[in-house]
This record gives structure tokens, C-alpha cells and sequence, in this order.
């Protein structure tokens, strides 16, 4: 492990050049040509480093990549013709090309080095990501060591905006890993990784009233604003700290003039959950909405939901896998749970071992203050190296 870091840190100038490349070639989840040419940049990286590509065209938005180096030769698992016969296994590492921020937003956030930090827009979340998995290969290069199962690199194009397109990809993917190790930033300036993961649910709530003049003949309306209201108060006693659930009506809207009782509103409505147990009751509670008012009519349109990672035996095995290759480079690790979901809640809810917020550290995620910090990038390129060298 020290030799991993001493040669991920003779490369950090390197490493800090190709953030500021990658940074400067803005990708917004919406834009396909945009998330195309920051892809093509990507690849091109990693062909050089002698790995397998293959682009996964998507024809609505960006195309993923999938990345592929070689698993360790094995002098029993290869025929005469020296081919393989038995299969070792996979290690599948998920990232993002993606990032929240519009075309243009470099002219106001440009990249720069300032005070043992880099600043920019997707620095931390994440290209800092993506130029760490490539020092973390190119340190297993320079050590010469190869991992011992096959590792798969699946850099994603929607993660930023619900990952749509790319779920089935992932999940397809993790089903043939042993461990799935995600690139998300990690937690707070200590670098913790994420063992825990709520689940991301939401909902649409559409409340139809009547509309009447608020002043001269309010009971001949029905007021859906209010309609709207006792329903959100409802709503809040679906929360339970206590089992780490959280209901919050993050948009509201309803009304047209002062005098009108108002025929319509709409809220929008977050939902975090930390056990799948409580996934199905949540989601028949938003359902199961029924009118208080009088002539007031409900509709509850529930979203997609995103499962959490839970802090399995799987999940715990290998954190304590990742904190022991910390203390033999002399460095603290922690973990934490996190309310926010990612890419890793899809592969933990399979049943595979997954370990998140393996990614930079830093902090501004989706900010003006978006940063990474330098020091930081050499002890978590050695540790994804190690990884890949150890599960």
C-alpha cells in the first residue's frame, strides 16, 4: 500500500492537469452531445492505459462507458491455446460523466488550484472521481501488481437526473460482481465512506377543487389550496425518526388571483426511507389519500423508487477490507450513513456487497464552492488501488 501511494504521489501534479481537462469539458446530464464529448475524452484515457472500451450508445442521452482490465493471469486457469477456463470473478466500480451544472458555467466558476484545493464545477462530484480510478490503475501498473478478478469500470451518463437509462445497465452488471466499490465523493473533510444509504422515493400530489369568487360567494367553491394543505399535514405524520424515514413537500403550487378560490394546486413530495421493509407501507400511505374536503378530489402519482443500501454483513466485510489497507498506508478511515442516494443503492438492494463514497474528498457538491482537496487524492487513489489488488 505505501508503494501504491508514493507512486499515485509522484503523479499528483499529472492528476491535478487532468482534472482541470476534464473539468473545463462541461457535461450537464441533458445535454448528449456535451456528456458524448466528455465520454470520448474519458475513453480515450483509459484506451491508452491498454484497456477494453466499449461504448454503450444511448439515443436520448449521454452514452455510458464500459471499461474493462484484465484479471491476473493464472498459470491453472489457462488452456493450451491460452485461453481461460475458469472464471475468477468481477470487481464492478460505478461513476458519472454527468453533472448538474449548465453549459457556460466555467466562464463564472472557472478551474483553479488555489490554497491546496481545486476548484470548478464537477470537481469533486466527479471528475476528481474519474482521474482517481485512473491513477489508482496506473499505480497497480508502476507496483506491478494486476488485480485478481476482472475489474469493470461503468461510467454512467444519468446518475445526476435518476440514472433511467442506465439502471438495467448497472444492475445486469452487478449481478456477475462479487463487489460493486462506488466513486461518489466521500462524507465530510475525514473522508468517511458510506455504508448507509437511504432510499429515494417521491410522489406528485394534483388536488382538483371548484373555483368560486373568494369574496362575494366563497362556499360555492372548493378550496384546493387548502384541500392541499390538511393533505400535507398528513403527510408529516409519516414521518419517523426513529425508523429513518422522512416525508417532505418540497413544491407547492396552487392559485391563480387574490379573489379566486383557487381550483387547483400541486405538490411535489420527497421521500427517504432507511429499510426496504418500509418501502411498500410508504408508498400504500401516499396511495391510500383520500379528500377532506367536501367536493375536493386527490391524485397521488407515485414515482419510481430507489432502494436503500443497507449496512449489510457484505457492506461491513468490506469497509473493514478498506480501513485495513488505510492503516497500512498509516491513515484513519471512518464510515457514516447519508441520507442522499446514488448508483450503489441499485447493487446493494441485488444482495451484492457494495462500499460507497470510495470517490474524492472534498466538499460544495453542486455549489459554488465545489472543491476537492489535493493532499487528499494520492491516499484515495492508493486505496482504490488496493482494493481492486485485494477483494
Amino acid at each position: 500500500m505505501r508503494e501504491f501511494l508514493r507512486e499515485v504521489r509522484k503523479r499528483e501534479r499529472e492528476m491535478v492537469r487532468l482534472l482541470g481537462r476534464f473539468v473545463r469539458c462541461e457535461s450537464p446530464s441533458g445535454d448528449k452531445a456535451a456528456v458524448d464529448r466528455f465520454g470520448g475524452m474519458v475513453a480515450e484515457e483509459w484506451r491508452r492505459r491498454g484497456a477494453v472500451v466499449k461504448i454503450l450508445r444511448q439515443r436520448l442521452r449521454g452514452d455510458h462507458l464500459r471499461v474493462e482490465m484484465a484479471a491476473e493471469a493464472r498459470r491453472d486457469s489457462r488452456r493450451r491455446d491460452g485461453s481461460a477456463d475458469r472464471d475468477y470473478g468481477q470487481i464492478l466500480v460505478l461513476g458519472h460523466l454527468d453533472t448538474v451544472y449548465p453549459i457556460g458555467t466555467i466562464a463564472k466558476m472557472p478551474f483553479r488550484v488555489r490554497g491546496g484545493r481545486a476548484w470548478g464545477p464537477g470537481t469533486f462530484d466527479m471528475s476528481g472521481v474519474l482521474v482517481l480510478a485512473l491513477g489508482a490503475v496506473d499505480a497497480l501498473r508502476a507496483v506491478g501488481v494486476r488485480p485478481r478478478k476482472r475489474v469493470v469500470f461503468l461510467w454512467t451518463s444519468d446518475e445526476e437526473i435518476g440514472s433511467e437509462t442506465s439502471r438495467r445497465v448497472i444492475e445486469n452488471e452487478a449481478r456477475r460482481s462479487d463487489a460493486v466499490i462506488v466513486l461518489e465523493p466521500a462524507l465530510g473533510r475525514e473522508g468517511r465512506l458510506k455504508t448507509e444509504r437511504k432510499g429515494v422515493g417521491g410522489a406528485e400530489i394534483i388536488v382538483t377543487g371548484r373555483a368560486a369568487h373568494a369574496g362575494i360567494e366563497p362556499e360555492k367553491g372548493v378550496n384546493a389550496v387548502h384541500e392541499m394543505a390538511l393533505q400535507i399535514a398528513r403527510l408529516m405524520k409519516m414521518n419517523d425518526r426513529a425508523r429513518g424515514i422522512t416525508v417532505q413537500a418540497t413544491v407547492v403550487e396552487g392559485g391563480t388571483a387574490a379573489n379566486v378560490v383557487p381550483e387547483r394546486a400541486r405538490a411535489v413530495v420527497d421521500v427517504r426511507f432507511a429499510r426496504m421493509a418500509d418501502a411498500g407501507r410508504i408508498e400504500r400511505e401516499m396511495r391510500g389519500l383520500r379528500p377532506i374536503l367536501r367536493g375536493a378530489r386527490v391524485e397521488v402519482r407515485v414515482g419510481g423508487m430507489r432502494p436503500p443500501l443497507e449496512r449489510s454483513a457484505g457492506v461491513r466485510e468490506l469497509f473493514g477490507v478498506a480501513r485495513g489497507l488505510m492503516r497500512e498506508m498509516g491513515l484513519s478511515l471512518g464510515e457514516a450513513a447519508t441520507g442522499g442516494g446514488s448508483d450503489g443503492n441499485f447493487t446493494a438492494a441485488l444482495g451484492v456487497p457494495t462500499l460507497d463514497g470510495l470517490g474524492a474528498v472534498g466538499d460544495g457538491a453542486h455549489s459554488l464552492r465545489e472543491h476537492v482537496v489535493v493532499r487528499e487524492m494520492g491516499g484515495r487513489a492508493a486505496l482504490i488501488a488496493g482494493l481492486l489488488a485485494r477483494v
